[in-house]
């Protein structure tokens, strides 16, 4: 069979991460499959989540996936550990001797295309799972990023889009030939939740909510580039109109303490939970009235198919691949980034209109097909 060879830096729950071990595992059974990834270590990961990735790692083993760790693959700029990581993936994969390399995410896609390259291997794919040429870091920074993928997409047979948007942002910016960019959407295990069927009650209780409350999600990294804090402005407006709103704010991350902090500060404790990294968010969505997620760069988002699944009508914002999962008007509403007003003017919209809302979930239910696994 034809050998593929991925290259990751970490697997942990991100959705990069998630992709790349359903890629591996679905097409096992037509390709010889070799997945190298880092330790993660950057990730923070929880005893929890430790275990559904190694879980996830020995599904793949079964299914005849050959898993390499290469402790010194990471996330950040660390440039001994890099030139280990190279000169460790340019042996490795003359070793292996793969048809295809195919690289995930900025890091591994400089390190795994060089050595790729090096190696002489036929085929180079790479997948960003969303760029990071703006909102993820300063300018500068964001500047060599775009410059350094300008230069390593000369190495690339195909890079892979998430969504149309994405697409189009790197047309606009012209990391590479039109003609060497294709879209794929991210598969989402869109099953567990068109099947949901905890007890909302019972949930409910759990999280000392009132059963009359409304109750708005967020599902998500408390990083600034998924606007959180945006959101928690946002519910200033909320509050003064629609006082019996509970905000639910699933993930972890760098704002969680400042976050909680602000909520201490307004005095609005009693209105939002903080329930940190969980593995029962297809329990946990049917109890929203709506997902909210205010990313001011989104390579996809796959938390908004699975609250398309799950029936829940969506407030975003108009960046990156978001459109092309929720259609304004339709299964959901768009909005600038960061912008607290028009976010908050959107959950009001739904949350005076049940009718609408519902309607909206259901559209959403219909669409998610288009993103399954």
């Amino acid at each position: 069979m034809t050998k593929v060879l991925h290259i990751i830096t970490r697997l942990d729950m991100g959705g990069s991460a998630q992709n790349t071990l359903y890629t591996c595992n679905e097409l096992s059974g037509k390709y010889e499959k070799v997945l190298i990834h880092g330790l993660s270590l950057e990730s923070g990961m929880t005893d929890q989540e430790k275990k559904i990735v190694k879980e996830g790692i020995s599904r793949a083993k079964a299914r005849g996936v050959k898993v390499i760790l290469l402790p010194s693959l990471v996330r950040s700029i660390r440039p001994i550990k890099d030139l280990r990581a190279l000169l460790k993936l340019i042996w490795l994969i003359s070793k292996e001797k793969p048809d295809i390399v195919h690289t995930h995410s900025s890091k591994g896609g400089i390190l795994g295309r060089l050595a790729a390259k090096l190696c002489g291997v036929p085929h180079t794919i790479h997948t960003p799972h969303g760029h990071v040429f703006y909102g993820h870091f300063g300018r500068l920074a964001s500047r060599f990023f775009l410059w350094a993928e300008r230069i390593f997409s000369k190495l690339t047979d195909r890079l892979v889009a998430l969504t149309q948007g994405e697409k189009n942002d790197y047309i606009e910016m012209s990391v590479c030939a039109p003609e060497k960019l294709i879209t794929i959407h991210s598969g989402v295990d869109v099953q567990q939740f068109l099947s949901a069927n905890g007890n909302g009650v019972e949930k409910r209780r759990s999280l000392g909510l009132e059963q009359e409350d409304a109750v708005i999600g967020f599902v998500g990294w408390l990083l600034p580039i998924k606007g959180p804090e945006y959101l928690l402005k946002a519910m200033n407006y909320v509050w003064t109109e629609q006082p019996e709103t509970a905000l639910v704010m699933v993930g972890k991350g760098d704002l969680d303490i400042d976050l909680r902090a602000e909520v201490l500060r307004k005095n609005v404790n009693g209105k939002v939970k903080f329930l940190g990294w969980r593995n029962d968010i297809n329990e946990l969505m049917p109890i929203f009235d709506m997902l909210v997620l205010p990313s001011l760069n989104e390579g996809m988002g796959r938390v908004l198919v699975e609250a398309m699944a799950a029936g829940k009508p969506i407030v975003a914002s108009r960046v990156g691949g978001i459109p092309d999962l929720v259609k304004d008007g339709q299964n959901g509403y768009l909005v600038p980034p960061a912008d607290e007003r028009a976010l908050a003017d959107a959950i009001l919209k739904l949350l005076n209109d049940r009718k609408q809302a519902n309607l909206m979930g259901q559209r959403g239910k219909e669409r998610c097909q288009q993103f399954s696994l």
